[in-house]
């Protein structure tokens, strides 16, 4: 799926501009973002769209030169899984 990339947010929308897919990270001090919302509208669910999407902001906080905490559970669950984002989440918060 390719989305649509924001400065603290990634996501997609049909052609009526119906969203479907969508994860925010707003900066919260410096140099550190919250991963605080992902969804996937449901006529999307069972095809890893979360996961793609948590993905596709890990990759653009590292390449930010930023670092992350998650209150999103399924962002946390999601760095639990995939030990090569670790060095993205900030341990001191």
């Amino acid at each position: 799926m390719d989305f649509i990339r924001e400065t603290n947010r990634i996501y997609q929308k049909d052609e009526s501009g119906k969203l479907l897919a969508e994860i925010t990270f707003p900066e919260v001090m410096d140099h550190i973002v919250n991963i605080n919302h992902t969804f996937v509208d449901e006529s999307l669910g069972g095809r890893g769209i979360a996961g793609q999407l948590v993905h596709a902001a890990a990759e653009q906080i590292r390449a930010s030169n930023l670092k992350c905490v998650c209150t999103c559970s399924y962002a946390s669950r999601w760095f639990g899984k995939h030990p090569e984002f670790q060095d993205i989440l900030c341990k001191d918060h």
